[in-house]
């Protein structure tokens, strides 16, 4: 017993410490994410504005012809839309690669003891400054239809934060799991498809009825509505902040758990 102690202390302190250390060097995560964005743009003229554009044709398909599906005034409808899709490319981008985080840094994690906390936060850092290329879209859109924006906006600094300290817990979640079990990211890949759907990111949770308040219980609803809720002026659903911020401790929670158990097999498992 005092052996098993031991052992488990000593993984919670290596955690712990893996965790401090990774977040506390940031300089080496944002040299990492920066110099992964220049290499996956390398050779195009217009690097990851490239993205910007097809989201902008898929803001414009989806708007013309769901405006009419949903019999909505498009004014108010499209700038919806666009704030729904940017946000929603953001954290399902954070979950997709937040699987191979491990995977694809496998060369450098078997030949250099680095803390697995950057390269979680190099993922994230690196979503972040593609984000912020995608977003250029929104106050445009928003300037068209004459949206005016108020100074509930500045609850968008926060939010994002807070979606940034969900790919983290979730890379180092999912990163180790998908290092042990490799059919894990089509999984998932899968399963974010069918969230999407699911979710009211085109479509308004008002069209549901009696079953709306299900609708915004959704954690993905929520990491949505806090960012295009305060941008559209439009009052918060009633637990969007309450159920993204238990997600983000809870989610927190048990993968400082799992890491703190699995932390050491990762790279036996690469």
């Amino acid at each position: 017993m005092p052996g098993k102690s031991t052992s488990f202390r000593s993984n919670v302190s290596a955690a712990f410490n893996d965790i401090v250390e990774g977040i506390s060097k940031d300089w080496i995560w944002r040299a990492i994410a920066v110099e992964e964005v220049k290499l996956r743009y390398r050779g195009s003229v217009l690097g990851p504005l490239w993205l910007t554009i097809t989201t902008v044709v898929m803001i414009v398909a989806m708007g013309v012809v769901f405006a009419r599906v949903f019999n909505q005034d498009i004014s108010k409808y499209m700038p919806y839309l666009t704030i729904g899709l940017v946000v929603w490319q953001f954290i399902s981008t954070l979950i997709n690669e937040g699987c191979g985080v491990f995977l694809n840094a496998k060369s450098v994690i078997l030949q250099a003891p680095i803390p697995f906390t950057i390269y979680a936060c190099a993922m994230a850092y690196r979503n972040l400054i593609i984000f912020a290329h995608s977003c250029v879209i929104i106050p445009l859109v928003l300037l068209f239809f004459a949206v005016p924006v108020g100074p509930d906006a500045l609850w968008i600094a926060p939010a994002v934060f807070v979606l940034c300290l969900n790919g983290i817990w979730l890379s180092l979640l999912l990163g180790a799991i998908s290092a042990r079990y490799r059919d894990v990211p089509p999984v998932i890949a899968s399963f974010v498809q069918v969230v999407f759907f699911i979710t009211p990111i085109f479509w308004l949770p008002e069209l549901l009825g009696d079953w709306k308040g299900i609708a915004e219980l959704n954690p993905m609803f929520a990491a949505i509505d806090v960012i295009r809720a305060p941008l559209l002026g439009v009052p918060l659903a009633p637990n969007s902040w309450v159920v993204l911020l238990t997600t983000t401790f809870l989610g927190s929670l048990v993968t400082f758990a799992a890491f703190s158990c699995y932390r050491s097999r990762i790279s036996y498992w690469l």
